[in-house]
């Protein structure tokens, strides 16, 4: 029987596994992880059927599809420990937030058989116990094949992606980093930096007493985790400190608007802003 296993056991590869099993997923799936209690947690919620923390387990869990849910920097060393462990049949995905330069190293590490894909879907939550599988029910998921990329494995992944109830979508990997780097990096980076401008501006109150709805859902992603997010802002590092360099100059010309107290000039800039985010609903 067709079995699974997943590399990095926290909330979205927890929530990947409850949404296959929810999609009729009938093979064994197992798990690894850096830490041994995240296995035992879940186990007991029937993410996991088996697990460790050990990468040897890979050739006893003998999986016809390995998925990396680890942070995106781990996807090397990671890729280099699996192939002594895998076989040609074996399919290798990924569910990190950047694609680019790293789907390729992948591809020469792990070959033809390795597939690039990022769900759209997340909250600020992580580990296994927040994970849920109805994540990627009538998300996007963006894959990333290149021309090297074995037609039967990507198949097979967009197989996968189906049962989860994600809406698959394809894009060049390097076209996905700045389209992310844009729509999902910067976002991030801009509420991290949002609370650490509080931080720096709380010497003589502390600001966090007195937040209301709109910064607390402004800022809500910047309960992200920590780790997760470094990996990211710097595997993607050229596209998302070309977007803060764009963020920026819109917030200088915001800047500029106020201190020039030009009423009907600032009054448009708000316009079009408005305009294009009620778009999106």
């Amino acid at each position: 029987m067709t079995s699974l296993l997943i590399i990095g056991v926290g909330f979205m590869g927890g929530s990947f596994a409850l949404a296959l099993r929810r999609g009729g997923f009938e093979g064994s799936i197992y798990g690894i992880d850096i830490k041994q209690e995240t296995i035992e947690r879940a186990k007991a919620m029937g993410v996991i059927e088996e697990g460790g923390t050990d990468l040897h387990l890979v050739e006893k869990f003998s999986p016809r599809f390995v998925v990396l849910a680890s942070p995106v920097r781990t996807f090397r060393s990671i890729g280099r420990a699996l192939r002594e462990y895998i076989d040609r049949e074996t399919v290798i995905t990924d569910l990190g937030s950047v694609k680019g330069r790293l789907v390729f190293e992948l591809e020469d590490i792990l070959g033809d058989r390795f597939v690039g894909s990022h769900p759209i879907a997340g909250t600020e939550k992580s580990g296994v116990e927040h994970s849920f599988g109805e994540l990627f029910e009538g998300k996007k998921v963006v894959i990333t094949p290149t021309d090297r990329t074995d037609r039967e494995a990507l198949d097979e992944v967009v197989g996968l992606w189906k049962l989860t109830g994600g809406k698959v979508e394809f894009m060049d990997p390097m076209l996905h980093d700045w389209v992310f780097g844009a729509v999902s990096h910067l976002p991030h980076a801009v509420a991290f930096a949002l609370i650490d401008a509080l931080i720096e501006m709380s010497d003589e109150v502390d600001l966090f007493k007195y937040p209301g709805a709109g910064f607390k859902d402004f800022t809500r992603i910047a309960g992200s985790d920590p780790v997760m997010w470094r990996d990211i802002f710097l595997e993607n590092k050229e596209n998302v400190l070309k977007a803060i360099d764009v963020y920026s100059q819109s917030l200088k010309r915001l800047g500029d608007l106020i201190e020039n107290e030009d009423e009907e000039a600032l009054t448009e800039y708000l316009r079009e802003a408005k305009q294009r985010r009620l778009s999106l609903e």
